[in-house]
């Protein structure tokens, strides 16, 4: 279970209706989404995008938390970062708005993604007739919290560090339920069979071959290879041997020594010559590709392979997670097919969630400055708080990631 501590809560200062409206056509004057009627107001929109910017800016500790939701122009982006950065109040306007472009366009997709899927998996459960009671809600994010957070201080200062409110949090944890009953419409199970067909073909994921430690004096002759074994015979260490007659600069300093050898690992003489050979005996002269050797196998570490039985729980667990990512997959789809054509953006907000969206020719102007960027200006990191949490499928409440 990842942390609360992990995850952007894009929780709602809106909640789709029990009864999804089919009225309405466009983008309400207030609103930059409008899904079957139901429209995501610009205020809440605001507030995710402060939340993302929030927690973007929190990857560089410091940085100021700059917020770009008025596209094209950007006045109030630019503004903001000339009071929040000083070194840019003289920076050309045409430069600062390249940047905060670069930083909406890193930031809108995902808070759009989030605030859009989030309707359509409420529209897709109502659909379906599946309920989530009050008490339900409440018994998830109770667990969930008390899980993450040993006191309530605790939870409260997550909160304030991150932008977020407790009806955000509830959010996504209603969310996540409802996800959660949609993709249980599309489980797939684990059969014995399928463990065993994954075994089979995984076998050597279940199992450790054999090591072996080998000591080696690789020679250019066989007649040095031959001096070198008769002075390990008479009784000189393998330190003074090697580094007198070897040549492999990789061992002649260690006493020769090559540790955990796998068979295959070394040239096929020296390999077939070592993995025949008994415990601490001097063995060769064997000449090779790269010279002749002499050498000695020091300790043997027996193959080890897993049963079907002792593997199953595993396998079960891996399958399992491909499962779960088919039926996520599955949810999404069936949720796009119903409820895509509703979903209505406006055109400085459009994404690939937004019927009728096209994607630009060309990418976005590469800034001249990173100064109004201040966490990440492109994809952020897995850490980063827009990024963990942006949609159910991934992490979107306290029972699973907040």
């Amino acid at each position: 279970m990842k942390s609360l501590r992990y995850i952007l809560a894009l929780g709602a200062f809106f909640v789709v209706a029990a009864g999804v409206s089919a009225c309405g056509s466009g983008v309400p004057g207030n609103a930059v989404v409008d899904m079957a009627g139901n429209p995501v107001t610009l205020t809440a929109y605001k507030h995710w995008m402060f939340v993302a910017a929030k927690g973007n800016a929190a990857q560089s500790p410091g940085s100021p938390v700059i917020v770009p939701t008025d596209p094209p122009g950007f006045s109030a982006c630019i503004a903001q970062a000339r009071k929040e950065i000083p070194s840019l109040a003289k920076t050309p306007a045409k430069t600062l708005r390249a940047d905060c472009d670069q930083l909406f366009t890193s930031l809108n997709a995902t808070v759009m993604d989030f605030l859009i899927k989030g309707y359509w998996y409420q529209a897709e459960a109502h659909r379906l007739g599946i309920k989530l009671t009050k008490a339900q809600l409440q018994s998830a994010f109770v667990s969930a919290k008390n899980q993450q957070f040993k006191t309530q201080a605790a939870f409260t200062a997550f909160l304030s560090e991150t932008g977020q409110t407790l009806n955000d949090i509830l959010f996504r944890v209603r969310i996540n339920q409802l996800f959660t009953k949609l993709e249980a419409r599309h489980a797939l199970s684990v059969t014995p069979a399928s463990i065993a067909a994954y075994y089979k073909a995984h076998i050597s994921q279940f199992g450790r071959p054999e090591t072996r430690n080998i000591r080696i004096v690789r020679t250019k002759t066989a007649a040095a290879a031959a001096a070198a074994k008769a002075a390990l015979l008479h009784g000189q260490s393998w330190s003074v041997v090697a580094k007198k007659y070897s040549i492999d600069t990789a061992t002649k300093n260690s006493g020769g020594l090559l540790k955990g050898v796998t068979s295959g690992q070394e040239e096929t003489a020296l390999n077939n010559a070592a993995f025949a050979a008994p415990l601490n005996k001097v063995e060769g002269v064997i000449h090779g590709t790269f010279g002749y050797y002499t050498f000695e196998v020091t300790a043997i570490t027996k193959s080890t392979q897993q049963t079907l039985a002792q593997a199953t729980p595993l396998i079960k667990e891996l399958i399992g997670s491909q499962n779960s990512t088919t039926e996520q997959s599955k949810v999404d789809a069936v949720a796009k097919k119903h409820w895509f054509t509703k979903t209505t953006c406006r055109a400085a907000y459009s994404m690939a969630d937004c019927h009728g969206y096209k994607a630009p020719k060309t990418t976005a102007t590469t800034p001249t400055t990173s100064a109004t960027t201040p966490a990440t200006s492109g994809t952020p990191t897995q850490t980063s708080t827009v990024t963990t949490a942006p949609t159910p499928t991934t992490s979107t409440t306290p029972t699973t990631a907040g």
